[in-house]
C-alpha cells in the first residue's frame, strides 16, 4: 500500500479540495512515466508479447497531454498491474510501476507508487541489490520536474515507510 491514511493536500488537486494545480499533477503523471519506462525491459524480457505496462505508460502520457480522460487512463494501469500478477520478481515490479504511473491522473499519490515499483524491479534485476535501488533512487530524482521537485522529495521522506524504505539511504 503507497497511499497515506491521511492525505496531503499539496497532492490533492484543487478540484477536489487540495492545493496541486492541474499543470503539476500532469508532471507528476509525466515523471512517473518515465520512472516506470526506465525499468520496463524487465518486464518485456520476460513478457516480449504482453503490450499491457507500455500501453499504461503511454495511457498516463497520453492523459498528461489531454489526449485521453483520466477513467481510460487509470483502466490501462489496472491491466499492467493484471500483467503483474502472474510474473514475478523485476518483471512483476516493473509491470506495477506502468500500472502505478497510469493511475496517477486518478490519484496523484501513485507517482510515488511508480518510482517505488521501479525502484524494486532494479534492485530486483541485481537480486536485490540495494546499491541498484539507490542508483534508480537518484536516476529518478535527476529527472525530477524542477515546479514539483521539492514537494516529490517530501513526499518520499514523509510515506518513505509505507514505501519499503526504498527512498531512504
Amino acid at each position: 500500500m503507497i497511499l497515506p491514511e491521511v492525505r496531503d493536500p499539496r497532492m490533492v488537486t484543487t478540484r477536489r479540495g487540495g492545493t496541486l494545480s492541474d499543470d503539476h499533477h500532469r508532471l507528476l503523471a509525466l515523471w512517473a512515466a518515465e520512472c516506470a519506462e526506465h525499468v520496463l525491459d524487465l518486464f518485456e524480457r520476460e513478457q516480449p508479447h504482453d503490450p499491457r505496462p507500455r500501453e499504461a505508460i503511454a495511457a498516463a502520457r497520453a492523459w498528461a497531454r489531454g489526449e485521453v480522460p483520466m477513467m481510460r487512463a487509470r483502466a490501462a494501469g489496472g491491466h499492467a498491474m493484471g500483467a503483474a500478477r502472474p510474473s514475478s520478481g523485476a518483471a512483476r515490479f516493473a509491470a506495477y510501476s506502468a500500472g502505478q504511473a497510469a493511475c496517477v491522473g486518478h490519484v496523484a499519490e501513485h507517482d510515488l507508487g511508480a518510482a517505488a515499483y521501479a525502484i524494486k524491479a532494479a534492485r530486483g534485476a541485481r537480486g536485490d541489490d540495494l546499491d541498484a535501488g539507490r542508483a534508480e533512487r537518484d536516476w529518478q530524482r535527476a529527472r525530477l520536474p524542477e515546479p514539483v521537485r521539492q514537494l516529490v522529495l517530501e513526499d518520499q521522506g514523509r510515506r518513505n515507510h509505507i514505501c519499503w524504505s526504498v527512498f531512504s539511504d
